[in-house]
């Protein structure tokens, strides 16, 4: 049987956190869920994902402070921002910040599981309309 990767996902929105939940979990094994940066760097440290979802605003930490961190305390797990920030400075940040996929929430349903899978192998993948 073909292992599933792990992925994390971290947004403040209970609601955003259910639907990325299901899209996410029908082609991956989602190991959480959790509602702020500061949470999903303590989480992901612990359960080691291969990757983690993170909204850009949390409460706290937000996430690309949280994607810093993440390789800060040495985790490997690759990171995709899902937002509703657009704009080449948020994408440039993102990407600066250790980030590999930077997805809409407008576009969830159509580009997130095309950005985990290219993240995963090592690809950037930029929304369109996010710049």
């Amino acid at each position: 049987m073909e292992s599933r990767a792990r992925i994390l996902l971290a947004d403040d929105h209970a609601g955003m956190l259910a639907n990325a939940s299901d899209i996410v979990g029908e082609h991956f094994e989602v190991v959480g869920a959790v509602r702020d940066g500061k949470t999903a760097v303590d989480v992901a440290c612990k359960l080691n994902p291969d990757l983690v979802v993170l909204d850009i605003t949390m409460p706290g930490l937000d996430g690309l402070m949280a994607a810093r961190e993440l390789r800060e305390r040495g985790s490997t797990a690759k990171v995709v921002f899902l937002t509703v920030q657009e704009g080449e400075d948020y994408v440039a940040a993102a990407l600066d910040s250790g980030g590999l996929a930077y997805v809409l929430k407008s576009r969830m349903y159509s580009d997130l599981i095309q950005a985990i899978g290219a993240a995963l192998s090592g690809t950037v993948f930029v929304s369109p309309r996010a710049v």
